[in-house]
């Protein structure tokens, strides 16, 4: 700051000199120069913070223009974001990790207006530390971020006994920019352990979606000793192009080098669009090859490598939009008969045979899933002991007023089944979410208004689960009402549950079940064991206390059954 108060009062004498002996057109060219210099100085601003703590606390407000921020770290740059550094009352604080530059000097420059900076401070807690995962809208079982946005799930992988879940994250501000790789871990998928943001924006970009693989073959020859490399494949996206590029870690993915040599695909010329993003890796083993699926302009292409680095373009299937994924699921949990599945970001798919090149569809598009979930995304790496294939989606839920935004939906594991209709994905919640909830009560065969009296006597602000089958007495529509909110709707006649077209395997059966768990803002519902699920912001209305309803013609509730829950966060 003295540096700057010196810079400042220098130039203005020297402006005085010239006034002096300028002519009046002079002096007001030269007014203009000086406010401009004036502004410019006072406006742009740095400050030095030698690091011994482990985070720094940035205070936010949304009233704020974003502004660019830059560390920078022995003169060189370290990072750099734009944010809303709240230069009055902030609204609320997020920070960063700083760990790994305890000891060093950290610069941090501004282009906005400097009087936030002096908020800035290092501390061994985040601040507001004490109500973390206890705000009034954080979910409670479902993974959120401390403070920032997150949106497509990336990366996610078993490793050593974790399981790893990096995301798109904003750490500087509860709307979507500034994408970064955040990064979690857990040993269930159930309670999660956020660690420091692993890829941050670079001169290629800032950090889209993408995957991670275990070169277990050091294929790409990043491997040390008898470590091997994870390597993830992410976009790196700027406004001209979206360009392919990886990175590697050596120790469980808690710090990574990114390949100096990238980008490792630019196809941008080929398809004449900037939509080129979010590959896919895997190894197919028949071929002794990696596989990367990439989304480009109007489906998902096939690429093909040897080393991770240099990559043939095979084939492509259109009709794809984003985040694609491409699985191999057993029928009927035949292990000797199996089909691929392959899929984009709003989760239709087709289900088809694949030789390593090639994905030749056979059926589809299909939903299993609708509602809130986008750019869903699934675990690789799992030991063939386990052989399930499992998947976290992303929920596009607001959590309005919170210092985070964001959240994800509940693993599921993902199987292929034989239906009427053909083959067909189910998908069911993970057998260690069983560990959150506990039966509190159950009934059977009852009207659907001793079932309603009996959710009655339950908190409406409760976070739980209810397991119920209803049957009908008229192809109308039934189910259940949450102070207003119809969670649970099925009607017979359009064959609809919440809007969307569902026929049971039965289809004149008059009964259906559902799986109901309701948290904090959301609402995800499996029909009939998975055959069907979606998800939804729950409504929060202070003036609506109706409670839990059943309601329709005349039903009768064949089974009902209320979970009370754990917060994953205790």
């Amino acid at each position: 700051m003295e540096f700057f108060k010196k810079k400042k009062t220098d130039n203005l004498v020297k402006m005085k000199t010239i006034m002096l002996k300028a002519d009046n057109r002079s002096k007001a060219v030269l007014l203009s120069i000086m406010f401009i210099s004036f502004f410019s100085l006072a406006s742009a601003q740095n400050i030095s913070i030698k690091i011994n703590k482990r985070f720094l606390n940035l205070p936010i407000s949304q009233k704020v223009d974003r502004k660019k921020m830059t560390f920078e770290v022995d003169g060189k740059p370290e990072r750099s974001f734009v944010i809303r550094l709240a230069n009055a009352e902030s609204e609320y604080w997020v920070f960063c990790d700083v760990t790994a530059l305890k000891g060093k000097t950290l610069k941090i420059n501004y282009e906005g207006d400097a009087s936030g900076l002096k908020k800035i401070y290092q501390a061994d807690e985040i601040n507001g530390q004490d109500s973390i995962y206890k705000e009034e809208n954080r979910p409670q079982f479902h993974f959120t971020t401390k403070r920032g946005w997150i949106n497509d799930p990336n990366g996610m992988i078993f490793y050593e006994g974790e399981y790893h879940l990096f995301y798109q994250h904003n750490p500087y501000e509860r709307e979507w920019e500034n994408m970064s790789w955040g990064h979690a871990v857990s040993k269930d998928m159930v309670h999660w352990q956020e660690l420091p943001t692993a890829l941050l924006p670079d001169e290629h970009g800032t950090m889209f979606s993408g995957s991670t693989v275990i070169d277990y073959d050091n294929t790409a020859g990043f491997n040390k000793g008898n470590t091997p490399a994870m390597v993830a494949a992410y976009t790196a996206n700027t406004a001209d192009k979206q360009t392919q590029c990886i990175a590697y870690s050596l120790d469980k993915g808690r710090t990574w080098t990114k390949y100096t040599k990238n980008p490792i695909i630019d196809s941008k010329a080929k398809w004449n669009s900037v939509d080129t993003r979010d590959p896919r890796l895997f190894w197919y083993k028949p071929g002794k090859h990696w596989v990367m699926v990439l989304n480009e302009r109007d489906g998902h292409s096939i690429y093909n490598s040897k080393n991770l680095k240099d990559w043939t373009f095979e084939s492509h299937t259109t009709g794809f939009w984003e985040c694609p994924d491409l699985l191999e699921l057993p029928v009927d949990g035949d292990k000797n008969k199996t089909k691929w599945v392959m899929y984009g970001a709003s989760n239709t798919y087709m289900i088809g045979s694949f030789d390593g090149q090639k994905f030749t569809p056979e059926t589809g598009k299909h939903y299993y899933t609708t509602g809130s979930i986008y750019a869903a995304q699934t675990f690789t790496n799992i030991p063939e002991s386990d052989g399930r294939r499992i998947q976290i989606g992303w929920s596009r839920i607001s959590h309005r007023g919170m210092p985070f935004n964001g959240m994800m939906l509940m693993p599921t594991e993902l199987k292929l089944k034989t239906t009427k209709d053909g083959i067909r994905l189910f998908s069911t919640p993970v057998k260690e979410n069983e560990q959150l909830f506990t039966s509190e009560n159950k009934w059977t065969n009852i009207k659907a208004k001793d079932a309603t009296e009996h959710l009655k006597a339950i908190n409406n602000n409760n976070i739980l689960r209810i397991k119920t089958k209803i049957k009908l007495s008229h192809a109308t529509s039934a189910g259940l009402s949450l102070n207003g909110q119809r969670i649970f709707d099925y009607d017979m006649n359009f064959n609809l549950v919440n809007g969307v077209f569902y026929s049971p395997e039965d289809m004149t059966s008059m009964e259906i079940s559902a799986d109901i768990f309701i948290d904090k803002t959301s609402v995800e519902v499996f029909i009939d064991g998975g055959a069907y699920s979606y998800s939804m912001e729950r409504k929060q209305d202070p003036k609506n206390k109706d409670g839990f309803s059943f309601f329709g013609n005349n039903i009768e509730v064949k089974e009902l059954e209320v979970f009370s829950v754990k917060s994953i966060w205790k």
